[in-house]
């Protein structure tokens, strides 16, 4: 079976591995590119999780105006000043800052989660009357799954990626630590938005 070399690029550059990788993947997939390009992800995204405690020190800072409305300044840091210089850092800290503007998270990981708000919005839910009735063991499931819920909408990383939302927005950064080779993240972010104020 002929694998077509626009293929082994394509693949290449969705997931940064080498063409030696990326054709060997088709073959594994038989020439089924989609196949190939999940088994690629998987194995980039491990690769991914590898590399998440090593330090970042460089990036730079992003901004999106959306309509004049909503304006965004987000820091993406990464670990060298030559990946923070590449055009496809800074797409990706764009898409970022358009992810922001969109969906308005208010923390970038769940570890950013201050204890005392995670406790007071657990409390919160634990009050509710539609709880009360409920054998504790019981509320304290349908309160985590509360939790998981409301937080995958307050978490930057938990939200569904607004321009692929068959990802997460943690998915779409382990994306790009695979395609870098470095360890990328999220640092602060702040949004502001026209007659709004917190």
């Amino acid at each position: 079976m002929a694998i077509s070399i626009d293929d082994i690029k394509k693949l290449k550059e969705l997931t940064g591995v080498g063409l030696t990788d990326a054709k060997v993947a088709l073959v594994e997939a038989d020439g089924n590119f989609d196949k190939a390009l999940e088994a690629m992800r998987k194995k980039g995204l491990t690769k991914a999780e590898k590399k998440g405690d090593r330090e970042t020190r460089e990036g730079l800072i992003e901004s999106y105006v959306h309509s004049g409305r909503i304006g965004v300044i987000v820091e993406v840091n990464c670990e060298t000043d030559f990946v923070a210089r590449l055009p496809e850092f800074k797409e990706f800290a764009h898409q970022i800052a358009m992810q922001i503007a969109a969906m308005a998270p208010k923390y970038p990981t769940l570890e950013d989660v201050p204890a005392e708000d995670y406790e007071a919005k657990k409390q919160e839910l634990l009050a509710s009357d539609a709880l009360k009735d409920k054998p504790a063991d019981m509320a304290e499931k349908i309160v985590d799954g509360q939790l998981k819920k409301y937080f995958a909408e307050q978490v930057l990383a938990e939200q569904a990626f607004v321009l692929d939302d068959s990802m997460t927005v943690g998915d779409r950064i382990k994306e790009q630590v695979a395609k870098s080779g470095e360890n990328i993240r999220v640092s602060q972010f702040k949004r502001i938005e026209l007659g709004v104020t917190e």
